[in-house]
């Protein structure tokens, strides 16, 4: 799948045009979630996703994420970004209506875990966070192992 939206700024899914050196780049050094992550964990996350959509103008990466799923009742979206000179254009919404709406998984339950962008994420029928969610962080060898 092939995108085009305004200004010459594609949406793509295929997994071999992601530019894995610059969605390390963002997420190790830019990003609070995954700040610090290793580049064979990344490569691995890209390599074993459901699906990935990248944001693009021209050659550049612009921006990113992921999904993973069971393929029936549920995917969990990850790893969403535009980098900082391209926001504000309502491309991070095309991101998000690419992988949710659009891809192969518009009928099951989406999560994700953000401390920002809710308004985003609410315009695609995510709620706010709830009391119901119950997590367990991974020790320190197992978030290194990836």
């Amino acid at each position: 799948m092939i995108r085009a939206l305004p200004g010459g700024i594609e949406l793509d899914d295929a997994k071999d045009r992601i530019d894995r050196k610059e969605v390390h780049r963002f997420i190790s050094e830019v990003s609070y979630w995954g700040a610090g992550r290793p580049r064979e964990t990344q490569d691995r996350l890209i390599d074993e996703a459901a699906r990935v959509v990248g944001l693009y103008e021209g050659d550049r990466q612009i921006g990113f994420c992921r999904a993973f799923t069971d393929g029936l009742a549920l995917a969990y979206l990850a790893d969403v970004y535009v980098l900082e000179e391209y926001r504000g254009r309502g491309l991070g919404e095309e991101l998000v209506r690419e992988m949710v709406e659009n891809g192969p998984y518009p009928n099951v339950k989406w999560l994700l875990h953000t401390t920002d962008m809710h308004p985003l994420y609410r315009k695609f029928g995510f709620e706010e966070p709830n009391y119901k969610v119950m997590e367990r962080r991974p020790t320190r060898n197992e978030s290194e192992s990836g």
